[in-house]
């Protein structure tokens, strides 16, 4: 079969098509024909030596990726059969060997793909809404009326941070640059702050949780509009520094960091959400299967609205 290897840490340049091995499946897992993969910005700063590459590196020429959608075409699982289509975040924080046409994949990572959306469109919603889910429920408890404040909210984690703060109840409000402003409120924001022209300070206050995903620096601006016993939760690793420690300790504020990891049973919750419509998947682009360095390099722009997707 054909993988994409990362022949060491480094440029899109170290990203190689190479003809591997189909993998062996174990009891309790499946072998998925890969349909579409999903790429996020920590494939891209694994790519590039950073990331989770410490992690996850074993000595020697690496298959990295972990969000895939496609069907099934070996099975040791006694909860998934041939031909079943499945999507899910395949071994993470770990090696996920996504990049590659077939994928053995733990039964426990994964559901079943609702039939009212493309394989893009699942490959799409696993580390994403993921990590939003999973922040939510396990470090905020969102609760119906809750002020949430969604940094990059139309970017790959945000677009479903606001649709899921919705379904939870949350007043939710997204910050982004003025042209992604309608993206925003289609979403389901309740306001939009355009991070350009507008402080945290003049566009809102007495904010219950912010999820974060820019950093140090926009950690701390929303501790101004956090409200006494707020959190603030940030999906950026190190972040949670002592200058922010001491500035949320004053204003009587929790922060902390949020690392996403698979779970089978949170991906059946996005499967029924998917599957009804409460949550929807924006891919923005589509990039062949050799095209990935175009794909991280779009990811890299920074610029990226909603998910993008390689097709296999």
């Amino acid at each position: 079969m054909k993988a994409i290897v990362l022949l060491k840490p480094g440029s899109t340049d170290n990203l190689a098509i190479q003809e591997v091995s189909v993998p062996e499946i174990g009891p309790g897992e499946v072998l998925i024909k890969v349909k579409a993969i999903s790429i996020n910005p920590v494939d891209v700063k694994t790519r590039a030596g950073k990331g989770i590459y410490d992690r996850v590196y074993n000595g020697s020429e690496l298959i990295i990726g972990w969000d895939v959608s496609g069907e099934i075409t070996g099975s040791k699982s006694n909860i998934f059969k041939v031909g079943d289509e499945v999507f899910g975040l395949v071994n993470f924080p770990g090696i996920g060997n996504a990049y590659s046409e077939y994928v053995a994949a733990p039964e426990t990572h994964l559901a079943l793909k609702p039939q009212n959306i493309t394989h893009a469109e699942a490959a799409a919603a696993t580390l994403a809404p993921l990590t939003a889910l999973q922040v939510f429920r396990d470090k905020g408890a969102i609760k119906r009326g809750d002020r949430v404040l969604v940094h990059a909210a139309s970017g790959g984690v945000g677009h479903y941070a606001v649709q899921i703060a919705k379904q939870l109840g949350a007043y939710v409000i997204g910050s982004s640059s003025a042209a992604n402003r309608y993206f925003v409120l289609s979403l389901g924001a309740d306001e939009h702050i355009d991070y350009k022209t507008q402080t945290l300070q003049e566009a809102t206050g007495n904010i219950d949780f912010v999820l974060d995903g820019l950093g140090v620096e926009s950690i701390l601006k929303s501790i101004d509009v956090t409200k006494e016993g707020g959190k603030i939760i940030s999906i950026i690793s190190y972040s949670n520094t002592a200058e922010v420690i001491a500035k949320a300790e004053q204003k009587h504020v929790i922060t902390d960091t949020y690392f996403v990891h698979s779970d089978g049973a949170d991906m059946k919750i996005l499967a029924n959400w998917l599957q009804s419509g409460v949550i929807k998947s924006h891919v923005s682009q589509k990039y062949k299967f050799e095209q990935m360095a175009e794909a991280h390099q779009q990811i890299e722009s920074g610029r990226t609205i909603g998910k993008i997707v390689v097709t296999i």
